[in-house]
């Protein structure tokens, strides 16, 4: 990989193309939408074969943007056997491409195929059920080479697409990593997506404190309370150095995305305030960086 991910150094171009693929049902056309109202040119199945010559007819049009979103799955027979290949050789040639998954429960795509009396791809003669779980055992090696993970069983097209904006849109170099800070409760499940998870709820508590208990770690008076402490200080510190020496490590890797789990119980207080002074961290540092609350606005 090391050898790869040096040959790109060497050629870099100016496509950067970013592969939508996944389970079906899972959103992808919903993505699609979304990185064309950023003003990337879209395409739907285009055949995997066909992808280093459409990316080099790319580089001599003055039509087609330098910003590419695809969407490649199962439709196509050839996909599974030959993605990898090809996805390496267009990143030899010096394109930037990168794959964003999307993925999730078999009980939701179930759902979803129901409400939309749409067919599954794989379903032929079998039910619904067992032809999700084929296509999720065919994509477990596209879903661990795949650059980032959204899981979009709890969200609405209208949070996916929010999701999706808020990852591709301020970013006008997908070649520079993007740091993606989520505070939790554990109370509501870990993360799917994410690399490294802190959990946070050996820190003093606000949810104990009457007055602050309405309030969130984005309000002052909570994130001061946490961080008064002498506990959340040497914590903060050591996440300091412990970023300091992984994060040179990932991007040496090439790894474009980063996603960092931070849990409390209800993912209202101590979680908040310490992803609130991670992004903070990263943002003084001059990582690319975006912090989001999944649990902020739950109730219990």
């Amino acid at each position: 990989m090391g050898n790869v991910f040096a040959a790109i150094a060497l050629k870099k171009k100016d496509i950067q193309v970013v592969v939508i693929t996944g389970m079906s049902g899972s959103g992808k056309s919903t993505a699609l939408k979304a990185f064309e109202d950023m003003d990337y040119y879209c395409v739907d199945n285009l055949p995997i074969t066909l992808l280093p010559e459409f990316l080099s007819l790319s580089e001599k049009s003055a039509e087609i943007p330098t910003r590419i979103a695809l969407v490649m799955d199962v439709r196509e027979k050839g996909f599974l056997d030959q993605y990898k290949s090809i996805f390496n050789q267009v990143k030899i040639q010096g394109f930037h491409l990168e794959v964003l998954f999307l993925g999730a429960s078999d009980n939701v795509l179930v759902q979803r195929f129901s409400q939309t009396r749409r067919r599954h791809p794989l379903q032929k003669k079998r039910d619904i059920k067992a032809a999700i779980q084929e296509e999720r055992y065919r994509l477990r090696g596209l879903r661990e080479y795949a650059d980032n993970f959204i899981d979009t069983s709890n969200k609405n097209v209208h949070q996916l697409r929010r999701m999706v904006l808020d990852l591709y849109s301020s970013r006008e170099d997908l070649t520079r990593p993007l740091i993606h800070v989520v505070s939790f409760g554990f109370k509501y499940g870990v993360p799917a997506d994410v690399n490294l998870v802190f959990d946070v709820r050996f820190l003093p508590n606000p949810y104990f404190v009457p007055e602050l208990r309405p309030l969130s770690g984005l309000e002052d008076p909570v994130y001061d309370f946490v961080f008064n402490d002498e506990r959340t200080r040497n914590f903060a510190s050591y996440l300091e150095q412990l970023f300091s020496f992984l994060i040179p490590l990932y991007q040496e890797e090439g790894k474009v995305y980063l996603v960092i789990g931070v849990g409390c119980t209800g993912g209202r207080h101590r979680s908040v305030s310490m992803a609130r002074w991670i992004g903070e961290l990263f943002t003084r540092q001059g990582q690319e960086v975006i912090v989001t609350h999944r649990d902020l606005d739950r109730e219990g």
